[in-house]
């Protein structure tokens, strides 16, 4: 067992992740990249400014609406070389397609379907192909990515980056575009009485490996701590994200009033007003938190408030549907092999989130990522 943390200290600052620094920095990207949407204009395009602060950008370029997202993995992929170092496990195939999920799972939030994916693939040397075996899992996993997203791998880059990154690590991100096939989903539709479903994780995903790996360097058996199930540490944390593209394209064939979607990446349940509107979210049934997120947050000693706004805690996806169509969104999740139920529903604000079970509120300033 680790040393708790103290209870004034933030676990997720403590291994080097400070989200309100990291949003401020997002904030002045966002209000520099707005004076730039007029440069559409001359090529025929329109930028949907409403999309700034959203998980994916949307423009208009002639009869085509379109969605365009860059995003990364972090630091997942050292916990891949670490497990493989200790328990000769090898899983760059997962995260390779952990980090096509990252990618694709933002984009289809705003309505978007993805039609190309592009790879960025950073070493700190070379010779970090040269473990074959490695390369192929890697390739192969991005590769499947792609195919369970129904998007074409495009190319991408492969930078060899000496002191910028460590030798031994590789940094793996992405872009993806694609088409929407109506209109862009930002929120705009939401109204109290709207019911949340939430979709479930498969466990960690792509969000709080800087805190797992801390969580894990200060255990006497590091990633070969076996948890309750007799699993290891190390396997669990490199479960497979989902890609929930799939149920994002049956609801949008299938004509479902959904007025918002939400991946539930960095900032944990906190991406739950997300949407720019003075709306309360009230979620009255939690799901089962994967077990690895639950050793970790006691291994961390994290409150609750604390544990919701860092991990997905077992939701990976959230759709906000009109009143009544919750149980409907359940069932085509449930058709594609998803766990999902209808949660809570959506309120007149302040802006907020209500975890009903946990007598936890939390307030609108606690997430902001507008320009």
């Amino acid at each position: 067992m680790t040393d708790r943390l103290s209870p004034e200290s933030s676990a997720y600052s403590s291994a080097g992740v400070d989200y309100q620094v990291l949003d401020a920095g997002k904030r002045a990207a966002l209000s520099a990249a707005i004076s730039t949407s007029k440069l559409l204009s001359a090529h025929g395009g329109r930028a949907l400014d409403d999309s700034r602060g959203e998980p994916a950008f949307v423009f208009e370029l002639g009869e085509q609406t379109l969605g365009f997202v860059l995003e990364g993995l972090g630091t997942k992929s050292i916990i891949a070389r670490l497990v493989e170092e200790q328990l000769g496990i090898m899983a760059f195939d997962n995260v390779a397609y952990d980090t096509v999920a990252a990618i694709v799972n933002d984009l289809c939030c705003v309505g978007a379907l993805p039609l190309v994916v592009n790879a960025y693939f950073a070493t700190g040397a070379s010779e970090w192909y040269s473990d074959r075996a490695r390369h192929a899992a890697l390739l192969a996993g991005w590769q499947q990515g792609c195919i369970d997203a129904g998007a074409t791998w495009g190319g991408g880059e492969s930078p060899s980056l000496p002191e910028l990154v460590s030798g031994q690590e590789i940094e793996l991100a992405g872009s993806s575009v694609g088409v929407i096939p109506g209109k862009p989903i930002l929120g705009d539709e939401l109204a109290p009485g709207d019911e949340l479903v939430f979709v479930a994780s498969s466990g960690l995903h792509a969000n709080g490996s800087s805190l797992a790996r801390m969580v894990a360097g200060r255990l006497p058996h590091r990633y070969a701590t076996r948890l309750a199930s007799g699993r290891t540490l190390g396997e669990s944390l490199l479960d497979a994200s989902v890609i929930y593209v799939p149920l994002v394209r049956a609801l949008l064939e299938s004509a479902a009033p959904v007025h918002y979607l939400s991946h539930i990446t960095g900032h944990g349940l906190l991406k739950l007003m997300r949407p720019r509107r003075d709306l309360a979210y009230r979620v009255q049934q939690l799901p089962e938190v994967p077990e690895v997120l639950a050793f970790l947050v006691e291994e961390a000693g994290m409150s609750p408030h604390e544990a919701y706004r860092t991990f997905n805690m077992g939701v990976g996806f959230a759709v906000y549907c009109a009143s009544g169509s919750g149980a409907d969104v359940a069932d085509v999740a449930g058709g594609l092999g998803l766990a999902a139920h209808v949660a809570g529903t959506v309120e007149a604000g302040p802006r907020r989130v209500i975890l009903s079970e946990l007598g936890l509120v939390m307030a609108g300033d606690d997430l902001d990522l507008t320009p």
